[in-house]
């Protein structure tokens, strides 16, 4: 925590709101309006008439609320995979003859019926609508953002990390945090780039669960990321409370976890010295996009730290099992193996950073109170994950994956930048791109089964002069599967979670929809708005990376035929369908598939490339 943030929240109150300006807000509204009408119509929530066909693709748009007498025009492009580029500056709102301001809470209003949220969840998500636009609009305000043109240039991986304005592309109500103050806000939203200092808590063995890798035991890992006068100094707090150090743990939390949680909600174990505050640890960290893993800045050669915090954001309270912990690190060195051991990933230069160590606290009231899946059970976790700085080569740089999306307060979005100073044209740099991101995960697929979560923010690009040459995976445990539950006959039993037994029809979505849908529409997007090229050009770029694949390693040709990834169309897995639907719980993790939401098909960019007769033929 930043001690002087708080301060000055509580003793100056009208800091909290500074940033929100007429200009700052109505601004915010226009961009969240943009992306509101962009994906509820992605997802056949929303269906704009065209009322105009215009040149260039470009048509005028019409879309009326439910009481019929607000109608909203708009100029739009719709790209592949039913993708609306829509021009921010065209929206119009327009009631009862009456131009009016845009206002994306009204907005949510106006279209309700047909988002289909429940009465009781509409508040709620009306909530997030707020806080998201709270959020924008800081980020706008900021005075020592950096351009696009800086950001391009910088070495300073987590300088682009605090930089980011958008958060998740897909969903519009991206930024909830719903639990969070405004003194919060400051203090420990990414966005805000103030040091943390995290909290320590000495947790008894009886609740307490540690587990690492092979070759790192809890000693060595207090050692190295506390540093052995830390050790003592807590040690001696330990003794003080007349409790026995032997039977406790050194764990992590996240102060408001700390102030907001687990000092009340677990107050029976505080007081019963299972849980004891040491205080906040020495070494300042900064949040990353993820908001609850940590980088350390004062030693950066230290471990993430990721820790449990229950604040509701995009559809799921962001705790931890302590259950899936417990597995974990096994999970995470079982991956790293099949890709250490695996040729073609090791010359790709793929990698992951394993989540090497956790601790889970259970709260045994909790558990018996309530035997289903609830955030009540996933309050108090912690885990470390690997640092990527040791693994650059001189010259290379890190990049959140999601800074290819990034605009700056000024407009100027900053792949292109990327690709100018590169000295690459858009074909070449766009081969180093997918064949760093896109072919290891077709790769894991067609190998092993096995998928990621590989959005934007789950990926680390290796950049070497402006050009990603590598990607480094991370969120593994919890968001990796590997489609085959036969798969656990081959598996040590302490890793079978990782197989999960999914439909046929759905498996290849973990490539159509995570990486097409959910990545590359929008690199499209900000490739051909910036007129760096046109569609065919990418989408030819995204078939030849595959075919590239697919032509060294004829050995897969059955599976190629089997979960074609040239198919004409494919099933449209929705997320803010899925949002809506609860935006306190999006899906039961146990069962990734049983929650899915489809909508409509979508037509596959690459269809129209021919595929390889040798990959078909099988």
């Amino acid at each position: 925590m930043n001690p002087a943030t708080l301060t000055l929240m509580s003793q100056q109150p009208a800091q909290a709101a500074t940033h929100l300006t007429p200009e700052h807000w109505a601004a915010s509204n226009r961009h969240l309006l943009r992306k509101a009408l962009s994906e509820y119509s992605h997802e056949l929530i929303l269906a704009p008439e065209m009322i105009e066909d215009m040149d260039d693709g470009l048509a005028r748009y019409t879309l009326t609320s439910d009481d019929g007498k607000t109608v909203y025009t708009f100029i739009a492009r719709v790209l592949a995979l039913r993708h609306w580029s829509i021009d921010a500056e065209s929206i119009t709102r327009v009631r009862e003859g009456k131009t009016l301001p845009l206002d994306a809470l009204q907005f949510i209003i106006d279209v309700r019926a047909r988002i289909g949220i429940k009465e009781e969840l509409l508040p709620i998500y009306l909530d997030e609508i707020s806080s998201t636009l709270y959020g924008a609009a800081f980020k706008l305000a900021k005075a020592d953002a950096p351009s696009s043109s800086e950001l391009a240039q910088t070495q300073d991986f987590q300088r682009i990390e605090v930089a980011m304005r958008e958060g998740h592309p897909g969903f519009v109500a991206n930024n909830g945090r719903l639990g969070f103050n405004a003194a919060d806000y400051r203090a420990y939203a990414p966005e805000a780039g103030s040091p943390v200092r995290i909290m320590w808590l000495a947790v008894h063995k009886d609740n307490a669960h540690f587990a690492s890798i092979p070759g790192l035991d809890y000693a060595q890992l207090m050692r190295e990321e506390l540093g052995e006068a830390t050790v003592a100094r807590y040690t001696e707090i330990v003794l003080g409370q007349g409790a026995d150090p032997a039977d406790y743990y050194f764990m992590p939390a996240h102060p408001w976890q700390w102030f907001d949680k687990l000092s009340i909600a677990f107050a029976a174990y505080v007081a019963d010295r299972k849980i004891i505050c040491l205080g906040y640890g020495d070494d300042e960290y900064l949040a990353q996009q993820s908001i609850r893993t940590f980088f350390n800045v004062t030693d950066r050669s230290k471990r993430y730290v990721k820790t449990s915090l229950s604040i509701l954001n995009m559809g799921f309270m962001r705790g931890l099992s302590p259950y899936y912990m417990s597995g974990t690190p096994a999970i995470n060195d079982y991956i790293s193996g099949l890709i250490e051991r695996d040729d073609y990933l090791r010359e790709n230069g793929f990698t992951t950073l394993k989540e090497v160590a956790t601790l889970g606290f259970r709260n045994y009231y909790y558990e018996a109170a309530i035997p289903a899946d609830t955030p009540y059970k996933k309050m108090f976790s912690a885990l470390w994950r690997e640092n990527p700085l040791p693994r650059l080569r001189p010259g290379e740089s890190l990049m959140t994956m999601a800074a290819l999306l990034h605009t700056d307060t000024q407009g100027k979005a900053l792949l292109p930048e990327l690709i100018r100073r590169s000295g690459l044209d858009v074909q070449a740099w766009l081969a180093s791109y997918l064949r760093a991101y896109l072919a290891p995960l077709v790769h894991c697929f067609y190998q092993y089964e096995l998928v990621y979560m590989p959005h934007g923010e789950n990926l680390i690009l290796v950049m070497d002069n402006c050009v990603p040459v590598r990607a480094i995976m991370k969120d593994i445990a919890e968001e990796s599967a590997i489609l085959n539950v036969e798969a656990r006959a081959h598996m040590p039993e302490n890793v079978h979670r990782l197989a999960v037994d999914v439909p046929e029809n759905v498996k290849l979505l973990a490539i159509f929809i995570d990486v097409f849908d959910g990545v590359l529409r929008y690199v499209n997007e900000v490739l051909v708005a910036n007129q760096c090229c046109d569609e065919g050009t990418f989408w030819q770029a995204v078939a030849d990376c595959i075919l590239e694949y697919q032509d060294a390693h004829p050995e897969h040709a059955a599976r190629y035929a089997r979960y074609n990834l040239f198919a004409p169309e494919f099933l449209h897995s929705c997320l803010n369908r899925l949002q809506l639907g609860n935006n306190l719980q999006m899906v039961n993790l146990a069962d990734p598939a049983g929650n899915l939401k489809m909508a409509g098909n979508l037509q596959n960019p690459i269809a129209r490339v021919p595929a390889r007769d040798m990959a078909l033929s099988a």
